[in-house]
């Protein structure tokens, strides 16, 4: 079953890494679409993700969605009405709708994640940190199936509020 498999890859992942499982944990299936969100080992809830608009890839500038072993270094945006605008991690004050210029934006709340595996998704070059890796928001909703990021892992705006409130920092994400 696939849902098994996502949990036992973080644990895998983690007594390869020699890093303690945190009780929530984040799966990312880059093939599936799929971020699943584990509390003490138990499913909690699956969503629809989109990601980057290149290939899966670590490196900087490559628009791509980096793989491996994260955690939730900050989170920003609590408390922001949904559909709200951050530019720099700042809200504009302004939901995407408001705006005049339509672009992908990142939207409603924002889990920045930092790498975990140094030459792999964490220092020069290619750390995750550095390149503003985040689970965010889109205003992409209305064709998410086609929604594309710069690297990031987009959900809707509903579910990233509900993300954000039920996973502290230093949440473990593994994207593969």
């Amino acid at each position: 079953m696939v849902v098994i498999n996502a949990f036992d890859s973080i644990l895998a992942r983690c007594s390869r890494l020699s890093i303690e499982p945190t009780e929530h944990a984040l799966h990312v299936s880059l093939g599936e679409k799929k971020l699943r969100h584990f509390y003490q080992g138990k499913l909690v809830r699956e969503y629809d993700t989109a990601f980057g608009v290149n290939p899966p890839s670590c490196v900087e500038n490559s628009l791509g969605t980096p793989t491996g072993l994260h955690f939730i270094d900050e989170k920003i945006g609590d408390g922001a009405p949904e559909g709200m605008v951050f530019i720099g991690r700042v809200p504009t004050g302004k939901r995407y709708w408001e705006h005049e210029e339509q672009r992908n934006f990142v939207t409603t709340r924002i889990l920045w994640l930092r790498g975990l595996e140094p030459g792999h998704n964490a220092g020069p070059g290619r750390d995750s940190h550095d390149r503003y890796i985040y689970i965010h928001g889109t205003n992409l909703e209305a064709d998410f199936a086609n929604a594309h990021s710069h690297g990031c892992v987009l959900l809707r705006n509903a579910e990233v509020v509900e993300l954000f409130d039920a996973v502290p920092s230093g949440t473990l994400v593994l994207i593969e």
